[in-house]
């Protein structure tokens, strides 16, 4: 998939599948701008990338600061193809009834509000532009409950639901939205999940745990025509053929 003259911001970008997906897209000819929280961990990827870069420090919860993150993109480059919203908290690992409230409403405003202020701000700019992609990481966790994941899953259940309102909305528009499934990837995210000991995910062996360029790879290749049958949906790196068709396996 050749991105050349293709602008892609992705968000949580300062580590794992977000860092990983910079890499990839950037390699594939990309202008890439870096959202995250970490200053200097994306100053950092920039600078690694070059001058197809630029770092964008960012607090995803709060709408202003990502609108402006946005313009900020369109300074740098004069456009925004593709958003890929991969930011996301796994605490509070807590059972429902023990979860602190205000560590469960920060999930919320980062999973999913975090979610629709990307799609909000990014979206009228790529129409303005004659359309775009706006890919999100999605998870199981949207489709069976794990036990001490009620936040995780309850924000990834909801972009589920936002993806597919975007892709309701918009398809005519140009603007191609899909969910992807990457399964569970070899992250800081699962250290954390492994450190709870907490339902069966946190027993995996660290093995079994995708390395995060495959959902990266995947992403890629999501911006291609060869994903359109999954407009409004969401892939599941879990399925063989997919990673078959992605070049994983």
């Amino acid at each position: 998939m050749d991105m050349t003259g293709k602008t892609v911001m992705i968000t949580g970008a300062s580590r794992g599948i977000g860092a990983e997906t910079a890499r990839i897209f950037a390699a594939a000819g990309a202008n890439i701008a870096l959202v995250a929280r970490s200053a200097d961990a994306i100053a950092e990827i920039a600078g690694e990338i070059g001058p197809k870069a630029v770092a964008i420090p960012c607090d995803i919860s709060r709408y202003w600061e990502l609108a402006k993150a946005v313009e900020n993109c369109q300074t740098a480059f004069g456009r925004l193809d593709v958003l890929i919203n991969n930011a996301g908290v796994i605490d509070p690992i807590a059972h429902l009834t023990a979860a602190e409230p205000d560590a469960w409403d920060q999930a919320i405003d980062i999973n999913l509000k975090g979610v629709f202020h990307g799609m909000r701000a990014a979206v009228p700019l790529m129409k303005a532009g004659g359309g775009g992609t706006v890919l999100t990481i999605s998870s199981g966790a949207a489709h069976s409950p794990i036990e001490a994941w009620s936040a995780y899953c309850a924000s990834k259940a909801a972009v589920n639901m936002l993806t597919r309102c975007l892709d309701k909305e918009e398809r005519e528009n140009g603007i191609r939205a899909i969910g992807l499934s990457p399964g569970t990837v070899a992250t800081q995210m699962q250290r954390e999940i492994k450190a709870s000991g907490i339902n069966p995910v946190s027993q995996l062996d660290w093995d079994v745990h995708i390395p995060a360029d495959w959902p990266a790879r995947a992403l890629l290749w999501m911006c291609s025509d060869a994903a359109n049958d999954w407009l409004g949906d969401e892939i599941s790196l879990r399925d063989e053929d997919i990673r078959r068709t992605v070049g994983l396996i």
